[in-house]
């Protein structure tokens, strides 16, 4: 019984070594090792503001952390930050002015694929109020931002941080 333990032990602290392994280990040879984009400058307050005021009147006075705690619903789908995996959502930075179904390296439904909009805040308004009913067949399935304000304010977030 000892020995089962001892070994048990000694599995379970190789696991937890390899886990905590750091993520920059591997060889600069491996050609499938992804390279993490370069961090943008953050923008500043009045970078951000015309941003906000590009969408809209509807976003000019928009709540971006409110923005930022309703994106928490989307992290786990999407990444937001320049050259950005793909996860079970495409990534989302430069959605705005893309158009739908057309993002390189990720597998849209075929409803996406043939939608035929660009994405601004009209259309993403539409699309976070009820995916399934905006666009039929499409594979999110998340139910929606009912909140008109919250919709607003993760839209506005969204633009300032995919900008």
């Amino acid at each position: 019984m000892r020995v089962q333990t001892l070994i048990l032990t000694l599995g379970a602290a190789a696991l937890l070594t390899a886990c905590s392994k750091p993520a920059d280990t591997a060889s600069s040879s491996d050609a499938s090792a992804p390279t993490a984009a370069p961090a943008a400058a953050p923008l500043s307050d009045a970078d951000k503001a015309k941003i906000l005021a590009d969408l809209g009147p509807a976003y000019a006075t928009a709540d971006l952390a409110n923005g930022q705690s309703k994106f928490a619903f989307c992290q786990s789908c999407h990444t937001l930050a320049a050259g950005g995996p793909n996860v079970t959502g495409p990534n989302l930075h430069g959605v705005f002015g893309r158009k739908a179904g057309t993002l390189a390296g990720y597998s849209y439904s075929d409803a996406m694929k043939a939608a035929g909009w660009t994405w601004d805040a009209g259309q993403l308004d539409r699309w976070l109020k009820s995916p399934r009913t905006d666009l039929p067949g499409t594979k999110m399935t998340f139910a929606g931002v009912a909140n008109d304000k919250d919709r607003t304010d993760l839209i506005a977030y969204l633009a300032v941080a995919t900008h």
